[in-house]
């Protein structure tokens, strides 16, 4: 992935990395292209622990902290553009087309997302009140290969959703 920013920044930390230093303010949100995945939007988060790239993640829209996605989770969801563990700040996609997301068993084309028992990572196989909103595969994926292209749109989850 080659996502380069967009919109006018100053002193702009790449997409793709992960830094000890603040870079931006919390929350801010930008718009970046790739030549293959197209455009897509992100937010800058502050990492937890064993967050790995391609991670979902829930997020506090208070302190813009963030969880790794978890059974019975509530909130936003993002996925980690790079391994932004705890004391780190790095960047999310919130909107557009992810290649390498975290997913446990293969997952069917244009299938719902729904949370598993491994933080971080979502399948196609539906669980009651685990629907990840505002997500879906965007290709079939080989299984157990542990990743999955994705489309979202400002996912979320609220453990409400029924099973499908």
């Amino acid at each position: 992935m080659a996502w380069h920013i967009s919109d006018p920044l100053i002193g702009s930390q790449g997409i793709t990395d992960t830094g000890t230093t603040q870079n931006h303010e919390l929350g801010k949100i930008v718009r970046a292209t790739d030549p293959t995945y197209g455009s897509a939007e992100f937010i800058y988060l502050l990492g937890v622990a064993s967050t790995a790239a391609g991670d979902f993640v829930t997020y506090n829209p208070d302190d813009f902290s963030t969880t790794r996605l978890a059974a019975n989770a509530i909130g936003p969801v993002a996925i980690a553009m790079a391994a932004n563990v705890a004391s780190q700040y790095g960047w999310y996609m919130i909107h557009g087309k992810h290649p390498t997301a975290k997913c446990l068993t293969g997952c069917a084309e244009n299938a719902q997302l729904w949370i598993t028992g491994t933080a971080g990572a979502v399948d196609d196989t539906s669980v009651a009140g685990d629907l990840v909103n505002n997500a879906k595969s965007a290709a079939s994926s080989v299984a157990d290969s542990g990743v999955v292209e994705v489309e979202i749109a400002r996912p979320w989850v609220d453990n409400n959703s029924n099973a499908g």
